[in-house]
């Protein structure tokens, strides 16, 4: 049964054994397991704890009040039934999840569905919110199922830690903005809501004037805030640096920079952000003044199109290639032909000095991966290594104090990615990936 368990969950099992030993019981109970639970808390989990002021410490003197020692001492100590039953609820909690492993959070998603234990009772004690704490669980252990037929792997959610989105919205202009409502408004945690707000009173932006045709002002907005009775659909559970909300929509926001082409995290891309995550305040206001979002996200990508951002070109190039042979999902040989379709930029230069030609590499690649006969209406998914080679590309520009992501970057990335097609495709046509870094690195000195 256990091989099935993370390193993180069996270490909560072994812990929950170590506590029944230290505390003289003959059998490991599910109080037991709920002090290791608590022991081996990290992350968001770990936040639901403190925010109810729940400690290890004090777990353990609460499982003293229900679970009796007995006068002997043990080296090993068995499972009760009750604790066994709970561990194949486990089992069916991962299936059902979609996941082949046993994660921790399904043990502490399995603890708090546990019915004859006293898990409950020592949870009212610290006010813990069960059912939202439940529903966070069941977000974390989702796993969606989906076939995409590439060999670089299927398509994966981007999910960022609190600390890496909160590092780069501290970049952003409007952060300060944002502070200084949340402290006016009494919230310790930061919301959709107090993001918005301060992008509104940017009034001399593009971006304003274009949520300004749609009715949003600092006015209206505010307006429809100050009416609210309550912060509730901002929270999927506890508090955290970010409300649950807020971070999704952040999250989808450096994800759409990135994309866009940008470094940075822009209002721009917060806005579109909640426009496609449709969740927190923000977007129940803007539903509430009958926004059409896709109208208006479209109306906000328009001017940055018109900038021209040269690794959006590429990836609108890219998907296109995808499109061409029957593929639905873009993976790192479609930014290859991507960079040389684009044709302008530093990228497809050093791949043309090195005699590497857009109808040449469409040749091979198609060899690689042949021809598709997929359907697709909606957006075309990148693989899980398109998107490290993206992200790695983002840290590049951003290490080069650049505010967009070059066709460089993205070349360079790629070589960083030694397995990928894109570099089989490149060590087919005759080139490896020294030459592309000397290449980039003289084109940068000229």
């Amino acid at each position: 049964m256990f091989e099935k368990f993370t390193e993180l969950a069996i270490n909560t099992v072994y812990d929950a054994q170590n506590c029944a030993i230290k505390l003289g019981c003959s059998e490991v109970y599910v109080e037991h397991l709920f002090w290791a639970v608590v022991n081996n808390a990290k992350g968001i989990s770990l936040r639901m704890f403190r925010n109810s002021g729940i400690e290890p410490d004090k777990i353990e003197e609460d499982i003293k009040s229900y679970v009796s020692p007995t006068s002997k001492s043990f080296v090993v100590v068995p499972f009760n039934n009750e604790f066994k039953d709970l561990l194949k609820q486990t089992l069916d909690l991962a299936s059902k999840s979609g996941n082949s492993n046993i994660l921790y959070e399904h043990l502490f998603y399995a603890l708090l569905n546990s019915k004859n234990s006293n898990i409950h009772q020592i949870l009212d004690k610290y006010e813990f919110d069960i059912l939202k704490a439940k529903d966070i669980l069941a977000r974390l252990v989702q796993k969606k199922i989906k076939k995409i037929s590439h060999p670089e792997g299927e398509e994966s959610s981007e999910v960022r830690k609190i600390d890496e989105i909160y590092k780069n919205f501290e970049k952003s202009a409007i952060f300060s903005k944002a502070i200084s409502k949340l402290t006016t408004s009494g919230y310790e945690i930061m919301g959709t809501e107090q993001i918005v707000s301060s992008i509104l009173e940017n009034s001399d932006s593009e971006l304003t004037q274009i949520l300004k045709e749609y009715g949003i002002t600092p006015q209206t907005f505010d307006e429809k805030l100050s009416s609210l009775k309550s912060r509730d659909a901002e929270f999927a559970g506890k508090k955290i640096v970010f409300t649950p909300n807020a971070f999704w929509v952040m999250n989808k926001a450096l994800q759409v920079a990135k994309e866009l082409g940008s470094s940075n995290v822009l209002p721009e891309h917060i806005i579109l952000g909640i426009l496609d995550v449709k969740r927190g305040i923000a977007s129940e206001i803007f539903k509430e003044m009958d926004i059409d979002f896709e109208e208006l996200s479209e109306r906000i990508i328009k001017p940055i199109e018109k900038q021209m951002p040269e690794t959006l070109i590429i990836l609108k190039l890219a998907k296109e290639e995808a499109r061409r042979i029957g593929r639905n999902v873009v993976g790192t040989e479609m930014f290859l032909l991507g960079i040389l379709s684009e044709g302008t930029g530093i990228g497809a230069k050093v791949l043309n000095n090195l005699e590497i030609t857009l109808k040449d590499a469409r040749k091979v690649v198609e060899q690689i991966i042949g021809y598709g006969n997929e359907y697709f209406d909606n957006e075309i998914a990148f693989t899980q290594r398109a998107k490290n080679v993206l992200e790695k590309a983002w840290k590049l520009a951003q290490d080069a104090k650049r505010e967009r992501i070059h066709s460089e970057d993205l070349l360079l990335a790629i070589t960083s990615e030694p397995t990928s097609l894109a570099m089989k495709a490149l060590g087919q046509l005759g080139v490896d990936a020294v030459e592309i870094k000397y290449g980039i690195l003289k084109e940068l000195e000229n």
